[in-house]
């Protein structure tokens, strides 16, 4: 039994002007110790994707589908139990470290009450297993900079705490949502390698959110690429990335520089824009964009379809070549 299993998962917003579709009919499965990267544009859904499974959806917001996580699901489940789950089973490190620890609170002070609510420790049990953590993040003098202040830490530094308070109750999953973007190369680098450790040292599965093509292929099993809320193709890493077959793929991966061939290669621009979710066309999401445009592509929703073994493809050219 897969650890997560996602089928028919469809976010929908009520606004003003209308409803917002964030994520579109979208399925898939996640295997124990294993790491999805999800990428994309902003406005893909990558983030409302994985604010579904924790259910931390904004106030006008829903989730409609299943999300079976080691077989409960989690669709419907009521604040009181999925506060049981969250922070515990499954942990989420977020975008903006600094938005989210509180500025007014020590770090002692916000990661022992995560293990006081859920583990049920006293606070110097607590307190013991939250400097352990920081060493396992590489913190250096973990103990003394436990009484500081998030705005004490540089934004690498603060980057690791988030990571530290998502792993002290040693969760199934962890959930990323983007936790490099705000970090300079090298401190990307450390980020990574210490996540794929943590990994190795706790078993845990990966969903890697991000638009960042080379941080996907330093952490990835399995790349999951959106558009328009939609999964455009799905792939194992190496392949996606050495076959892509769908053109938006291809078009993120011709936009990222590449050093073996510097000098020779000329990056690419994707025209255009993200769709509008508000007014999501009949047919393909990405035709107004793509240079491989078929007629079919503005009428005609492409289906999601297994082009190899663990290789899923949603695209007309594949069935016109």
């Amino acid at each position: 039994m897969p650890l997560l299993e996602v089928n028919n998962l469809r976010t929908v917003f009520h606004t003003n002007d209308g409803e917002v579709y964030a994520v579109n009919d979208l399925s898939f499965s996640l295997e124990k110790g294993e790491t999805l990267g999800v990428v994309g544009e902003s406005g893909s859904g990558k983030s409302q994707l994985v604010l579904s499974i924790i259910n931390l959806l904004a106030s006008n917001g829903r989730a409609e589908g299943s999300i079976r996580f080691q077989g409960q699901e989690l669709v419907g489940m009521k604040p009181k139990e999925i506060n049981r789950i969250r922070g515990d089973r499954i942990g989420m490190i977020f975008q903006d470290p600094m938005t989210c620890l509180n500025p007014y609170l020590t770090i002692e002070r916000q990661m022992t009450e995560v293990l006081m609510l859920h583990q049920g420790l006293d606070r110097r049990a607590a307190r013991q297993r939250s400097i352990a953590m920081l060493d396992a993040v590489h913190i250096p003098d973990a103990a003394n900079r436990l009484k500081r202040y998030p705005h004490e830490f540089s934004g690498g530094m603060r980057q690791r705490v988030m990571i530290a308070m998502a792993l002290l109750c040693q969760p199934d999953l962890l959930i990323a949502d983007e936790p490099t973007t705000a970090l300079d190369v090298t401190v990307q680098a450390q980020i990574i390698q210490l996540m794929n450790e943590l990994q190795q040292e706790f078993g845990m599965s990966i969903i890697m959110i991000t638009h960042d093509l080379g941080v996907i292929a330093g952490i990835s099993d399995k790349v999951m690429v959106m558009y328009g809320g939609r999964i455009c193709e799905y792939a194992p890493v190496f392949e996606l990335f050495q076959q892509p077959r769908h053109p938006y793929t291809r078009g993120l991966l011709q936009s990222v520089p590449r050093l073996d061939l510097a000098g020779s290669m000329q990056l690419h621009s994707i025209p255009g824009n993200p769709p509008n979710l508000l007014h999501l066309p009949a047919g393909c999401a990405f035709a107004d964009r793509c240079e491989e445009r078929l007629e079919q592509c503005d009428h005609e929703q492409p289906p999601l379809k297994e082009i190899s073994p663990g290789h899923l493809n949603a695209c007309h050219l594949e069935t016109n070549p």
